[in-house]
């Protein structure tokens, strides 16, 4: 969810000579995708994150934006300010699907794509344009084409280079394209506020207006040796380019997410050594078959922990061989998590995340076919196959189901 300036009815005209560089991004994502299957809460605020009213909100409809609802809020006091919204439980292999879906039609419009998260991408399509037309015609199919095929909806930024892009697309949401030609850059910077630039957090934004600098043009305005000796010789450097709207980082083009991880927060702080390895268990359940559905193995995984102080720590191990099993996700997160020595410290949360993604194809095949490893690898495509048949939840660890009073079992 964007929490970037936006600036209503912004028009800056339609010459996109030079504007190569879009900036895509989908709007509300995985509160669109919600709405994909649950047709009947379109109009209504929507909030997607944990409902135990301990976790964070992930994503929100404009309807319950317009309560102050934002990504990274608590969802205990998202319920405050929006009680009558619609709590969901955030499904990410629904969230991957839709990404994969998105990420095609932009790499069939152009190899150039810089995927920055599951529903955001930089795109260069200055070999597109006489193949396809002018950047805004090949924005505008973009959208088109995202809609019709996806079922949701999305902003984008023209722009001559990846930091004006993105802050037009931010500029024009929700459902916009905003074209900002190479003449005009300046002026539609230098109104905006400091904090509209990237590498200025609360800390800087808090130093940058004790030096009276509220907006971008007073930043640009500002000799660039006073600002380095303020905020440090790079930082001063980097803000002043950035107030003059030059950016010249190419699209780094890139095949697959950068890293694929899940992770819960409790209902309640947890110190059970037990009750926390089934956690981990289910996570490594969830992100080896994330790994697997998106056909990638991973080189390196990594637990997060984080206690009731909400300090948070993370391990990484990793592998001698790229691994896309459940058994090896759990297996490594487990040492590490045994490796802490946390004698029943209190948890808040706990996640898993694998990094270091490579194609499937990728992975070395030399090992015999008796081997524990192979074993492992031929159980998970089972359960893959019966859980795309009969849903989720159809196979899982024995560890992860428990008996009921009434002799039944749950999970």
């Amino acid at each position: 969810m964007s929490k970037g300036p936006r600036r209503e009815s912004v028009y800056l005209g339609d010459d996109d000579t030079g504007c190569t560089i879009l900036h895509i991004d989908m709007d509300a994502f995985y509160a669109s995708v919600e709405l994909i299957d649950r047709p009947d809460l379109r109009g209504k605020p929507v909030i997607i994150g944990g409902t135990s009213g301990r976790g964070v909100v992930l994503s929100a409809t404009y309807e319950a934006r317009a309560f102050g609802v934002h990504a990274a809020m608590p969802v205990s006091r998202a319920q405050r300010m929006c009680p009558q919204a619609v709590f969901i439980s955030p499904r990410h292999h629904r969230y991957d699907e839709v990404s994969q879906g998105v990420m095609a039609i932009f790499r069939d419009i152009t190899p150039e794509v810089e995927p920055l998260s599951l529903d955001e991408a930089f795109l260069d399509v200055s070999g597109a344009v006489r193949r396809l037309g002018r950047p805004r015609e090949i924005a505008a199919m973009i959208r088109a084409r995202v809609e019709a095929e996806q079922f949701i909806t999305c902003s984008v930024g023209v722009a001559p280079n990846k930091f004006v892009a993105k802050i037009a697309s931010t500029s024009c949401k929700p459902n916009g394209l905003l074209v900002v030609p190479v003449d005009r850059v300046v002026e539609f910077l230098h109104p905006m506020p400091v904090g509209a630039l990237w590498g200025v957090g609360p800390k800087t934004e808090e130093q940058l207006h004790r030096l009276g600098l509220r907006t971008v043009g007073d930043l640009a305005h500002t000799p660039q040796s006073t600002l380095e000796r303020a905020l440090g010789v790079a930082t001063g450097r980097h803000l002043a380019n950035l107030a003059w709207g030059r950016d010249d980082r190419v699209v780094e083009a890139s095949e697959s997410e950068r890293s694929i991880g899940n992770e819960e927060t409790f209902f309640s702080d947890i110190d059970d050594p037990e009750e926390i390895r089934r956690e981990l268990l289910k996570l490594s359940e969830q992100v080896a078959g994330r790994l697997r559905a998106h056909g990638v193995v991973a080189r390196t995984l990594t637990l997060k922990v984080r206690f009731a102080d909400f300090t948070t720590i993370t391990r990484s191990r990793t592998l001698p061989d790229p691994t896309d099993t459940s058994f090896d996700v759990y297996a490594t997160v487990s040492a590490l998590f045994d490796a802490l020595h946390l004698q029943r410290a209190r948890l808040r949360l706990v996640g898993v995340r694998a990094e270091g993604l490579r194609p499937s194809s990728e992975r070395s095949e030399q090992l015999a076919f008796d081997t524990p490893e192979h074993g492992w690898r031929d159980a998970d495509r089972a359960k893959d196959r019966a859980i795309a048949r009969f849903g989720k939840g159809a196979v899982k660890p024995a560890r992860l189901v428990r008996p009921t009073g009434d002799g039944s079992e749950k999970s």
